[in-house]
């Protein structure tokens, strides 16, 4: 603890948490890079996209922390308490019909095809769950503190523009699949304009990973402490008939050098290129086999006495 406050308590702060989180992406990303595994593209969902956008070459690592670090103050100080997120497995569609006559609720994203996020006041989100686990529809309250995505982003537009101005989105080589847009965007549009839409609009992953999908991409890794989207990815690419792996990096409570190890290795049995001298320096050591055990025993088989004929 620091000052009396538990490490865990500092965490759930979100001007703590989000440039936490943007720090673990980026830097999973640059260890997946140092196995010789480099991205051919790169996609990110709500605050996610921030750290893509580094990853991908588009925006410069100083623009990136101040996106992540000012709007994670701003939301502090202005939108939280007020509301929160929930995530329901039903289609959009299905989503919507519920929503239908609940002021203050809207839909904050969709991550799948039964992967729905709503956002709004904390009390009507309750609600919300309540009635759609009495529908037998699986729904829950996650843990976010402000209602990104939502109409409550919208009074911050001016100060968040104000606070992000000079930020500037350059052209890269990798390609950036926008969740704002659903396909690939130009680092050129990655202005502060595009970091507020990217708070203040649904998030569209579904359709990211759809364009992803039919432009061949068909192995995914994502960078995170705890893989919470590869089952979205291969849901979507299931929905559109074709079949892609989706891997995580970390894993909560599986330990971190093993676990990124094991991840590396199942990138590698699907086929992606590793160059496994740089995660094992020297490369890999002879070990002798163990020695063949003469246990004198027999081990033919009894086979019977054919009869002849005669």
């Amino acid at each position: 603890s620091l000052g009396g406050v538990s490490g865990v308590e500092v965490l759930e702060r979100i001007e703590v948490l989000q440039p936490v989180l943007f720090s673990v992406m980026v830097s999973l990303a640059e260890l997946w890079r140092s196995c010789g595994v480099v991205p051919s593209a790169v996609v990110g969902s709500s605050q996610g996209e921030i750290a893509a956008a580094y990853v991908a070459g588009v925006l410069s690592l100083e623009d990136a922390a101040r996106v992540v670090v000012l709007r994670s103050e701003l939301f502090a100080r202005e939108l939280v308490g007020g509301g929160a997120v929930a995530s329901v497995a039903l289609p959009l569609e299905g989503v919507r019909g519920l929503l239908e006559g609940r002021a203050g609720l809207s839909v904050a994203g969709v991550n799948g095809p039964s992967a729905v996020t709503v956002a709004g006041e904390s009390g009507v989100l309750e609600e919300f769950v309540s009635s759609c686990e009495a529908l037998g529809v699986r729904a829950r309250v996650v843990g976010s503190s402000v209602a990104s995505h939502s109409v409550q982003v919208e009074p911050l537009r001016e100060e968040l523009l104000g606070l992000l101005e000079g930020v500037e989105g350059v052209s890269g080589e990798v390609p950036f699949y926008s969740t704002v847009s659903g396909g690939v965007v130009d680092g050129c549009e990655l202005g502060a304009g595009y970091w507020f839409r990217n708070a203040r609009e649904p998030v569209d992953f579904v359709g990211a990973v759809e364009s992803l999908v039919g432009d061949g991409f068909r192995v995914f890794v994502e960078c995170s402490a705890h893989p919470v989207l590869t089952g979205a990815v291969e849901a979507s690419a299931e929905a559109s008939g074709v079949e892609v792996v989706a891997l995580g990096s970390l894993r909560r409570g599986q330990g971190g050098g093993v676990r990124f190890v094991t991840s590396v290795a199942e990138a590698w049995v699907c086929g992606v290129p590793v160059e496994w001298g740089r995660l094992f320096g020297g490369g890999a050591g002879w070990v002798d086999l163990p020695t063949y055990a003469f246990q004198r025993e027999r081990f033919w088989p009894e086979v019977p006495a054919l009869a002849e004929g005669g």
